[in-house]
């Protein structure tokens, strides 16, 4: 592909890694050659970049595809997803899964990323909702500067929450800022 295929969430391969376009601009100016302004994001490190293309410059498309799959569990070491398909098992390393790990729970559904069979992210639900097993209790006048307190979860994540939040509750989490959002009943 070229530079005139550039298209917002396109992926493509620049220095032996994969990089998708969140933003690109053709500039015309009135002296020179065109170019294409771009700004692009790794895909495995969230690394963002600004690059800056001659017009009809070539480079490779990467073709991803993304497959639903669900955790079972983990040895410590590995953590093991099953292709609901198929029932295919796989072993990914914790460091495939990033910060995700923290909120992952048996039977969750993830969505795996794959390039040519090789996998290049893992993404977890971006709400889950978990029970508190931990927390500090209640003190008065507490609410009055609004505030919270660390919880621990059934999954070992800790999230800061509101002082009402008690032991036994069930909260919804916004697993991208690992943000408190609400009670569940």
């Amino acid at each position: 592909m070229d530079t005139s295929n550039f298209r917002n969430g396109i992926s493509i391969v620049m220095d032996n890694d994969i990089w998708t376009i969140i933003d690109f601009q053709h500039v015309k100016p009135g002296k020179g050659g065109a170019f294409v302004r771009s700004t692009l994001r790794n895909v495995r490190s969230a690394k963002v970049i600004d690059k800056t293309w001659r017009a009809g410059e070539r480079m490779d498309q990467a073709i991803l595809e993304r497959k639903p799959m669900q955790y079972l569990y983990t040895d410590g070491s590995e953590y093991f997803v099953m292709d609901p398909e198929t029932f295919d098992q796989i072993g990914i390393s914790k460091e495939q899964i990033g910060d995700g790990v923290k909120y992952l729970k048996e039977n969750m559904d993830l969505s795996v990323m794959y390039h040519k069979d090789t996998i290049i992210q893992i993404e977890v639900p971006n709400f889950v909702e978990l029970e508190v097993t931990e927390t500090a209790g209640n003190e008065r006048g507490d609410t009055a500067a609004g505030g919270g307190k660390p919880a621990t979860v059934e999954t070992g994540a800790v999230v800061n929450v509101p002082f009402f939040v008690k032991v036994g509750d069930k909260i919804k989490i916004d697993t991208r800022n690992d943000l408190y959002l609400e009670r569940v009943k």
